[in-house]
């Protein structure tokens, strides 16, 4: 015996067009990389923009003398500051799913600035 409803065909199946127009649109892994991009961007700048920030005290603090402590002391703090920014970003940029977001050249600025304030610690004569 035969029914004369149609055969069920199920939540999980299409039945022939699709209402809604972005389910025919291929999925691409590139739009979730811009967005991904412009999501992780944020800390990296803001990271890269606080270092540099720190360093530029550090590197035109001049202190007075060799008794000079307190400017000796906060160029040590400053570069401690930077070199800390700094490796946050060489940290998250280390991160397997950021690198294939994020290529080389955003992290290479934050570590230049980290190199710098190593470089300006060091010779501070502290």
């Amino acid at each position: 015996m035969q029914s004369s409803r149609p055969p069920h065909t199920g939540d999980g199946q299409k039945t022939g067009h699709s209402r809604h127009p972005v389910d025919d649109r291929p999925h691409r892994p590139d739009d979730d990389r811009r967005l991904l991009r412009v999501i992780l961007a944020v800390p990296v700048v803001l990271l890269t923009l606080a270092a540099a920030f720190f360093l530029w005290p550090a590197i035109n603090t001049r202190p007075d003398g060799d008794w000079d402590q307190a400017a000796y002391g906060g160029i040590e703090l400053a570069c401690a500051l930077a070199v800390v920014l700094a490796g946050a970003v060489g940290a998250l940029w280390l991160a397997p799913s950021v690198r294939r977001v994020m290529r080389w050249p955003w992290a290479v600025p934050a570590v230049v600035l980290g190199v710098a304030a190593v470089v300006r610690w060091v010779s501070s004569g502290a």
